[in-house]
């Protein structure tokens, strides 16, 4: 695996790290104090970058499998353990803004799979999968 890097817009760095490293366990990196900072998202180099300015995307929705989804997301595909344990986590703690809690799709179906949305303290829209097969990743 290769880990990616992304780097994306936040509205209050120091809520965007107590999300990122304190509720869901990520690894802090490098930052600019003030500007951004980099962490591990289970391997993979994240940048949230402070945003001032009121420009932006907008988040609109898209439909999965009769769930609405924000669009833009991003997230990580976790091994079954990890899932659930992050699904404990996040369950435990009253302040999760959930936009879907954790449940099962496409069951028997080729791309079964756990998942999970929520938003940061920026509303950006995170998804954690689980595959019990990962060869099914990209099964159609």
């Amino acid at each position: 695996m290769h880990p990616f890097h992304l780097a994306f817009p936040v509205t209050d760095l120091d809520a965007t790290r107590h999300f990122y490293v304190e509720k869901l366990g990520c690894e802090p990196g490098r930052e600019s104090v003030g500007h951004w900072f980099d962490f591990s998202l289970f391997g993979h180099q994240m940048s949230a970058h402070l945003r001032t300015d009121s420009t932006g995307t907008a988040v609109s929705t898209g439909a999965v499998d009769g769930d609405s989804v924000p669009i833009p997301h991003f997230g990580v595909i976790l091994d079954p353990a990890s899932f659930d344990a992050l699904a404990e986590r996040l369950a435990a703690d009253a302040d999760t803004d959930w936009i879907l809690r954790p449940k099962r799709r496409l069951v028997g179906q080729p791309g079964e799979q756990g998942t999970m949305f929520v938003r940061d303290p920026s509303g950006n829209g995170l998804e954690f999968k689980s595959f019990a097969d990962r060869a099914s990743i990209f099964a159609s």
